[in-house]
């Protein structure tokens, strides 16, 4: 019962210049620390982060996350999110709530937004000036699907709105901003 958080972080990085997994904060904090913390405070539980391209960066995690080996990463953005999703079908979550590391300004606000919509069959999607973003959240119900659908470096954005993912809009808690670039 309930949703699990996942991180996606498997990737290389290479418009940023390196692995993202092992990004900071210019006060020192990792990326990933941070947005487990902020799945956490939205009540998200596990915490699943995927890696690959940065396995070291395991050691950046608090305690309690489970990592989940992206063995493939090189394929792209979809061999995270099928490994994420197939490790989440190993635990009791209804939902899981899928967010790149590259949000560390993400607040758990938007992530709770989201967390509300947790159900089985739940599709939604935090939306930015109307036009959709992250976090996404993936009802059980779908999660094979999507793992299915996916391909390359795309993600689950054309399963999201070829099933009418429910719009969050957030825009009036942040920006919805990535970080491509250092």
């Amino acid at each position: 019962m309930g949703c699990c958080g996942v991180v996606l972080a498997a990737g290389a990085g290479t418009r940023f210049g390196g692995p993202k997994a092992r990004a900071r904060d210019a006060d020192g904090t990792p990326w990933l620390a941070r947005t487990v913390q902020t799945l956490r405070e939205a009540g998200c539980d596990p915490v699943l982060v995927t890696l690959g391209a940065a396995p070291d960066a395991a050691g950046l995690l608090p305690a309690g996350v489970v990592v989940v080996p992206v063995p493939g990463w090189e394929e792209g953005l979809s061999a995270s999110l099928r490994a994420a999703l197939s490790a989440a079908a190993g635990t009791d979550a209804d939902a899981a709530v899928v967010v790149p590391v590259d949000m560390p300004a993400l607040p758990a606000s938007a992530v709770q937004r989201l967390v509300a919509r947790t159900a089985p069959d739940a599709l939604a999607r935090a939306t930015y000036g109307g036009e959709p973003g992250h976090p996404a959240l993936i009802g059980r119900a779908h999660w094979a699907a999507v793992a299915a659908s996916v391909a390359g470096d795309r993600g689950a954005a054309p399963y999201l709105a070829a099933h009418a993912a429910a719009p969050v809009p957030c825009d009036d808690l942040w920006s919805g901003a990535d970080v491509d670039r250092r």
